[in-house]
């Protein structure tokens, strides 16, 4: 296994790299200082088997790799991530374009399903974050029911224009719906669109719970931030925090999370930057491209919103131990 280099100079700190903004890489840096934080998809990807010739230099899961392992050892290398970059644009995450964090991050996940030619190890990779959920709908005519399963890799969480916070978000995305109108499905048994009421709760939770607060909304034909205020804990448990989330035939055990890192998104819809905090061995520290310093929670709490420059857009939540969990 794996472990942190100590070292310290200017692009790295305790064995943390920093890395170049290389042809407007901003958004890619700050979701690989979250995937080296991730220790456990580090130790999968270590356990690959890499030799095949075939691999081609382009392949997306093998440069990740290389470059985690060059972040975690202090490795001397400028821009470890350079090819990397140079396999995400041949797989049309394109270099010197602005990018969306939140993409970039399932892109990654889905070029390693679709490129590691382990593919048990692929699935372990994303079991990792997948979250297993059961959509259910009832006519509210004749009230026959339909569900449907489906995986989920971020929560997307809606925001109110004002202040929010991450349990009111995670409630909203659970709360029935009613769709009428524009809105409604196709009815079998009716035989046409009808009204019906919607329904999602949780199958299955992830060993890294990764939360997407949708801060950029589209509006007549442009798309805008919102930078209202959303404050999230350090640790939270899940069951307690939406109590109706869970299907009723599903153990409601090991729902505590505890945050390990944040992508920070500065600026404008159309123009911003991306950087990243991220906790290793119970310190934090913040990553800005090439720069890297230890940090605090303090610190951290400045990423929620409104008076500050950069705003919170993605969560990472890693689910605590049995023997870790707050009794």
């Amino acid at each position: 296994m794996l472990r942190y280099f100590c070292s310290r100079d200017r692009g790295s700190y305790f064995g943390l790299r920093g890395l170049r903004n290389n042809s407007l890489s901003c958004c890619v840096n700050a979701v690989l200082q979250t995937l080296s934080a991730t220790e456990e998809l580090c130790d999968l990807l270590e356990k690959w088997d890499t030799a095949d010739d075939r691999l081609d230099r382009y392949n997306v899961p093998l440069n990740l790799k290389r470059v985690l392992v060059s972040m975690r050892s202090g490795g001397s290398t400028p821009d470890p991530h350079r090819d990397f970059l140079l396999s995400l644009d041949r797989n049309y995450l394109r270099l010197n374009t602005q990018h969306d964090a939140d993409e970039v991050f399932l892109s990654i996940l889905n070029l390693l399903q679709q490129q590691m030619n382990d593919k048990a190890l692929a699935h372990q990779i994303h079991n990792l974050y997948r979250t297993s959920v059961e959509t259910r709908l009832q006519c509210l005519e004749c009230r026959s029911i339909r569900t449907r399963t489906s995986l989920l890799l971020t929560f997307p969480l809606h925001l109110k224009e004002e202040n929010n916070s991450l349990e009111e978000c995670l409630t909203s995305f659970f709360q029935h719906q009613d769709l009428s109108g524009a809105n409604s499905w196709f009815c079998s048994p009716c035989g046409g669109h009808t009204a019906s009421e919607q329904a999602v709760k949780v199958l299955a939770l992830p060993p890294i719970l990764c939360l997407q607060l949708k801060r950029f909304r589209s509006r007549r034909g442009s798309t805008f931030k919102l930078n209202c205020s959303v404050t999230f804990p350090q640790t939270f448990d899940f069951s307690e925090t939406v109590k109706e989330a869970f299907s009723l035939d599903v153990a409601q055990n090991h729902c505590t999370y505890t945050l390990y890192a944040v992508v920070v998104h500065s600026g404008y819809a159309e123009c911003g930057h991306y950087t990243a905090y991220v906790k290793l061995k119970e310190q934090w520290f913040y990553a800005d491209d090439s720069q890297v310093q230890k940090s605090s929670w303090e610190k951290v709490q400045t990423s929620y919103g409104e008076n500050h420059r950069g705003t919170a857009y993605m969560l990472m939540y890693r689910r605590c131990l049995k023997e870790e969990q707050r009794p």
